[in-house]
């Protein structure tokens, strides 16, 4: 996140284009792994931006610790998102058009942790989901497909 705030400091609110990784959790039921974000107040994926050379894959590790304090033992690249729709405007102003790198956890093991970024981590099943946020839908839109294997 160092690299995006440097990023703001040069060039205020405008848009940049974003890349970086969400992670779909399951757990034994079947059930999505989702963060009620503090920043938005609504729920989502864990993920985050990419860092200065790192892969997608070690953003989504980085991300999936950092956000819930879980490992995976793998994860399993399940596609891109891109484009007009990923576009967003944050309730503080700053614009982003996201390119989402998608991964699902296998073998995720750990205890769950919370973050500043988040305000509670919970598993719902996926025909019960709370209020998401925009990117998360899509996701869950995308993939669920997969999800649901």
């Amino acid at each position: 996140m160092r690299y995006i705030q440097e990023l703001r400091n040069i060039v205020g609110t405008r848009p940049l284009i974003i890349v970086g990784s969400a992670v779909i959790v399951l757990n034994e039921k079947h059930e999505v792994l989702l963060q009620l974000r503090s920043d938005t107040l609504d729920w989502s994926v864990p993920g985050g931006a990419m860092e200065p050379g790192e892969t997608i894959e070690d953003t989504a590790a980085r991300e999936l610790l950092e956000e819930t304090g879980l490992h995976a033992q793998a994860f399993r690249f399940l596609g891109v998102l891109s484009g007009q729709a990923l576009y967003y405007k944050y309730p503080h102003g700053d614009e982003v058009y996201n390119v989402i790198n998608v991964f699902q956890a296998d073998g995720a093991e750990g205890v769950l942790q919370l973050d500043e970024e988040g305000l509670d981590l919970k598993y719902f099943p996926v025909d019960r989901l709370p209020k998401l946020n925009a990117t998360t839908e899509k996701i869950l839109h995308k993939f669920f497909v997969v999800l649901t294997e």
